[in-house]
């Protein structure tokens, strides 16, 4: 029992000697965090202000008061999408850095939204016109499609933006693209129990065209009479259209 309570003293002596060396480390952080604070004021040592988002004057005027200069670094202004031409897109020392009272806070403008000319896609295939689009740093935006007299399918008739206007690169053009001519539209009437020939002469005639005529026995119906056929009666029909037809071959032996 005697080795057990000496061994359980032990690790309490442990315990406490290793907690008062952390309080100690702890302290001597402060510490020195604190001297480092004073010495950095006496040296004269401030924040570096906020100055993203203003112009180079308004930065002089709230920066003036403190002692500190603001130098614009003119060739290293570049396009940004976010920030508006003449702002000021980045600064050294960032924000709220430590800096010496009398410094210099460098400053780099933006010279806003890049901006590129719609290049004119007009008659040009879908796929050409895609590939000018990237090319110029732009994007295909919503595709609408319609028959347009004149225009040959899959072309573009039409773009907004217009060509030669000038928008932010990676904006969204929309195209209006030609589909062939889907010709006029009929309605199909019923052709049930019809004369085949006379069906035939008639739609022909007119300029319509038919694929496959089939003949099946079915017993009752005069061989030649029309039993089924597509388009369905009702169905709309279009002279590119093909008209099938299925037709009594005559009485079943």
């Amino acid at each position: 029992m005697s080795s057990v309570r000496e061994t359980i003293l032990r690790l309490l002596k442990m315990a406490v000697r290793w907690a008062a060396y952390g309080t100690l480390f702890v302290g001597l952080v402060g510490i020195f965090a604190y001297w480092t604070f004073s010495s950095s004021v006496r040296r004269g040592g401030m924040p570096a202000p906020d100055v993203l988002g203003l112009t180079v004057e308004q930065s002089r005027e709230l920066v003036g008061a403190s002692g500190l200069e603001v130098r614009h670094r003119q060739a290293e202004d570049r396009f940004d999408d976010t920030t508006p031409a003449g702002r000021i897109l980045q600064q050294d020392p960032r924000p709220a850095n430590p800096m010496k009272r009398g410094g210099v806070v460098t400053v780099v403008l933006s010279r806003g939204q890049q901006l590129v000319k719609v290049p004119d896609l007009s008659g040009k295939a879908m796929q050409a016109a895609q590939t000018e689009l990237a090319a110029a740093g732009l994007m295909p935006g919503r595709i609408s499609r319609v028959f347009w007299p004149g225009g040959e399918p899959n072309t573009v008739v039409m773009q907004d933006p217009v060509a030669e206007v000038e928008i932010g690169q990676g904006s969204a053009i929309e195209l209006l693209v030609a589909i062939q001519d889907p010709g006029a539209a009929f309605v199909m009437p019923d052709l049930v129990y019809r004369r085949a020939e006379v069906v035939r002469q008639m739609f022909e005639g007119r300029g319509f065209r038919f694929g496959s005529v089939k003949y099946e026995p079915y017993e009752g119906v005069e061989e030649g009479v029309v039993l089924r056929h597509t388009p369905l009666a009702g169905h709309p029909l279009r002279r590119h259209d093909s008209i099938t037809l299925v037709v009594a071959a005559g009485a079943l032996p």
